[in-house]
């Protein structure tokens, strides 16, 4: 059975390598996966204070997520599932468990920085489109901006 737990700092590598093997699975070239490793590079000091949530099951983990900010306004940081992994409700477990937590510790509303084909997973999860916002790895490039109440 999969299960949500905290994110430990030892396993930043493996947690950058699942968040690259999933930006991967959109057949993005390397040139652009490449350009976008620093950003999606997790490091141990991180996984904590980005309040990572892992979805793992026998072990391996599946998917994660991190919330960041402070109440009222909080940022969906990062959240990838494993391509072997999509599909499967992974997402929607890590993305209940996150708004759960986000909602324990007080945020209104989150934001989310949207690959564009993780647009429709995020606005079928509730959250609406606000504007556009430039990708932090490829200068020119724009990302769908949305936002999630959680009232």
């Amino acid at each position: 059975m999969t299960f949500v737990r905290a994110g430990r700092p030892e396993e930043a590598a493996a947690l950058t390598g699942l968040a690259l093997r999933s930006k991967a699975h959109w057949g993005y070239d390397e040139e652009f996966l490449a350009a976008c490793r620093d950003e999606l590079a997790v490091r141990p000091a991180d996984v904590t204070a980005r309040r990572t949530a892992v979805a793992e099951l026998d072990g391996r983990p599946l998917g994660f997520t991190m919330l960041d900010g402070s109440p009222p306004e909080g940022v969906l940081g990062m959240m990838f599932v494993d391509p072997d992994s999509m599909g499967r409700g992974v997402g929607r477990l890590l993305f209940a468990h996150m708004t759960a937590q986000a909602r324990r510790l007080g945020f209104a509303r989150l934001i989310i920085d949207a690959d564009p084909n993780a647009e429709p997973f995020y606005t079928a999860m509730g959250a609406v489109r606000i504007g556009v916002t430039p990708s932090g790895s490829v200068p020119g490039r724009e990302l769908p901006l949305l936002e999630l109440g959680l009232g």
